[in-house]
């Protein structure tokens, strides 16, 4: 017969339904302790939330831990806290998750204050890439801010707590309703009453952290709600003398009280600032199937070649004399040898021959048609794909946009319009 797990584990020896062996505590609050554990069968490290479940139901809060379980299962990605199963007993609910052993980014700003920009950056990059992965599974955050963004051991931001996550099917008329979130992080447009886009305010949340990784502190700051709110409303903040220009900009971006003008999750890809690096071809190509030709390396790009070759508003050059668009641009989150793969697995059921270039990969196609494929890398774990189609015979199309985009499936993360 097997013995129950502990209430609470009093020694790092009690093990949960022979699978964890609890270790130390590493937080407590109102409803939850967490404790760092590791798994019986491959020695992992693992941090284990448990919850009471009568004290979740007094304070009714069994809506809220459901959207929090419900929205880790849908999300897998590098930079998101990953929920590995649930366990429960009859008192008990038991939430296995990644161990984030660095601790709160919060905390390193208390400690540290402002950080540098090259790690303010990073950090903003890694969150970014987390929500626009979100955003692209329907899943709005609502309650960004640095404690609820984790690091692990190798000093990786890791996004967490999605108690106050909003799922598609809480959606009305396409907006959410449900005032939530953290003063000072919150968006306006949540404050005030009326519907909401999700996505929109989790960019403007986006914003608030971005300042405070570089300035130490909050933009917004009242004891009274109702004047922090006013502030907000008429962009009453400045900016301390060290705070780096282009960095600026981004925030102004951010925190637009108009959420239809507001900068997107998907605009700041494009943003000089938060563009690190170009994406090298040469190593990822070079794992594509030995049929494909090796030509040149690939060189690398600064940030004004790739502004000039991904214009996130630029519409000029898009269309063709009949009103038909000649390039389709997408994200993915997977890794680049299998983006390029399928890309030239579509183009050869359309009868494109395609060979490597300086810039990515060109397909060859009838009637002088040609598929130009190119790739950034924005973040580690986030591309941005460029496909342009050109042709010697006006009006000779040899594939539709419409029937590229449902052959290539999961490996697009979202098209960006």
């Amino acid at each position: 017969m097997e013995t129950s797990p502990p209430a609470s584990p009093r020694t790092n020896h009690d093990v949960l339904l022979g699978k964890y062996v609890f270790g130390d505590i590493l937080g407590r609050g109102s409803f939850a302790k967490v404790y760092k554990a590791r798994a019986v069968a491959d020695g992992a490290t693992v941090a284990i939330k448990i919850l009471d479940t009568e004290k979740l139901r007094s304070a009714g809060l069994n809506d809220q831990f459901m959207t929090e379980v419900n929205a880790m299962r849908r999300l897998s990605h590098p930079n998101i806290i990953r929920l590995h199963e649930v366990m429960a007993t009859r008192s008990k609910i038991y939430l296995i998750m990644d161990l984030a052993p660095g601790g709160e980014i919060g905390e390193l700003i208390e400690k540290r204050g402002k950080l540098p920009e090259s790690t303010a950056r990073r950090f903003f990059q890694q969150l970014i890439s987390a929500l626009h992965y979100c955003h692209s599974r329907g899943v709005s955050h609502r309650d960004i801010k640095p404690q609820n963004l984790l690091l692990d051991g190798d000093g990786n931001l890791k996004l967490a707590d999605f108690g106050l996550s909003a799922l598609p099917e809480k959606l009305k008329n396409g907006l959410l309703q449900t005032r939530c979130g953290t003063p000072g992080y919150v968006a306006p447009e949540v404050c005030g009453g009326g519907g909401y886009d999700g996505a929109k305010a989790d960019a403007w949340s986006c914003g608030v952290v971005l300042y405070v990784l570089i300035a130490g502190r909050l933009p917004f700051v009242d004891l009274n709600r109702a004047i922090m709110f006013h502030k907000m409303f008429k962009r009453g903040y400045s900016f301390p003398p060290w705070f780096p220009k282009d960095a600026r900009r981004v925030v102004d971006g951010f925190l637009d009280p108009n959420p239809a003008t507001r900068l997107t999750i998907e605009g700041v890809l494009g943003v000089p600032w938060f563009i690190k690096r170009c994406f090298s071809l040469d190593s990822k190509l070079d794992q594509m199937d030995n049929t494909t030709p090796v030509l040149r390396r690939a060189t690398s790009m600064n940030a004004f070649d790739i502004i000039s070759r991904f214009k996130a508003f630029d519409l000029s050059g898009l269309f063709d004399d009949a009103g038909r668009k000649s390039e389709q641009r997408f994200t993915s989150d997977k890794p680049a040898d299998k983006v390029f793969g399928k890309m030239r697995e579509c183009g050869e059921k359309h009868g494109f021959v395609f060979e490597k270039t300086n810039e990515g990969m060109v397909g060859v196609g009838k009637w002088g048609c040609m598929l130009k494929i190119e790739a950034l890398e924005v973040t580690e774990t986030l591309l941005m794909v460029d496909i342009k189609e050109q042709w010697a015979v006006k009006g000779c199309h040899q594939l539709t946009w419409e029937g590229l985009r449902k052959e290539l499936g999961d490996i697009v993360l979202t098209w960006v319009s």
